[in-house]
């Protein structure tokens, strides 16, 4: 639990004792302890609204339990840098100002976009294609709302509870890659009993993980870490009619996607993300993300002071 670098001691500084080195860093409680303290709160803070949830009607809705997780999740991060590392709680990521449209905006079609990549490598080889199925135009239009709904939501849980405090927390106190790495193989991890997973699935999840921190300390946006893999996940279930990690969630009207071929190229049942034409996709995109000029932390953002900004500078990497 302890950080990888410290500062020296000064020159005459009275010695710490074995309770100040093993919880105190230099940054106050060690990142380690200060992850443990999270975990604790995010569980007692979503297990609070699941329970009231479940004196209702609304009892085992999937949607309902994603809200009271992201609820959870979102309001333990506030607590632990409002009370623990006196910071905003805005500092989080998810600061409501005029950034937030933009960063949504622009990492949905980003997300979208790399997904679309690796399904039109499935088409250009022939092992991607669509037939027609019947539907009408308002329940073509309900899906997608519906999905982008539902997917938003799962997006925004999975992202504060990795790449929200978590990472923020471990970049401070290990640095961007070993944080990343970690954070990105706890992210494979939670997906390791979805139907019909395979080595080469939790591989290209890592991989995402990946992805979605870098989009995070490149702009120290949950919004757009969000919107990213929330765009990738509704382009591949809605708009392409793929299974995302296995699960086939909707039931797209007018056109039904077929996969052929070898399942290490299309990912078989699992969807594109247990392919080799997705493992292109998510490398290309992260090489993307983390070189463009075009990302860059709003000034807003920077001001809030993030944790990660303790440890890395502005134009990481």
């Amino acid at each position: 639990m302890a950080e990888f670098t410290s500062p020296a001691a000064p020159a005459g500084a009275p010695r710490r004792t074995v309770m100040e080195r093993v919880f105190l860093g230099p940054y106050g409680l060690r990142a380690g302890w200060r992850l443990v303290i999270y975990l604790f709160l995010a569980s007692v803070c979503t297990a609070v609204p699941s329970a009231a949830a479940a004196q209702t009607r609304w009892e085992g809705s999937q949607f309902v339990q994603l809200c009271c997780a992201l609820c959870g999740a979102s309001v333990a991060g506030w607590i632990m840098l409002r009370f623990v590392d006196r910071r905003s709680p805005r500092a989080l990521g998810f600061a409501l100002d005029g950034s937030a449209a933009r960063d949504f905006a622009g990492g949905t079609a980003i997300g979208g976009g790399i997904l679309a990549f690796a399904v039109l490598l499935l088409a250009v080889a022939g092992t991607a294609r669509w037939v027609a199925e019947p539907g009408t135009v308002p329940e073509y239009v309900a899906a997608l709302l519906s999905a982008l709904v539902f997917f938003t939501v799962a997006a925004a849980v999975e992202e504060v509870i990795m790449r929200g405090y978590p990472l923020q927390v471990l970049v401070q106190g290990m640095g961007a890659w070993p944080a990343l790495v970690a954070t990105s193989a706890a992210f494979a991890w939670l997906h390791r009993n979805n139907p019909g997973v395979t080595p080469l699935a939790l591989a290209n999840i890592f991989l995402a993980g990946l992805m979605l921190g870098v989009a995070y300390l490149r702009t120290r946006s949950l919004w757009f870490a969000t919107a990213v893999h929330m765009g990738w996940n509704w382009t591949m279930q809605s708009l392409l009619d793929f299974p995302v990690s296995g699960l086939s969630l909707y039931d797209i009207p007018f056109y039904d996607a077929r996969e052929t071929g070898a399942d290490w190229w299309t990912g078989g049942g699992f969807g594109p993300e247990a392919g080799v034409a997705a493992t292109v996709a998510l490398l290309a995109g992260t090489v993307w993300l983390a070189r463009t000029p075009q990302l860059r932390p709003d000034a807003r953002m920077t001001a809030l002071r993030p944790l990660v900004d303790d440890r890395i500078g502005e134009r990481w990497p």
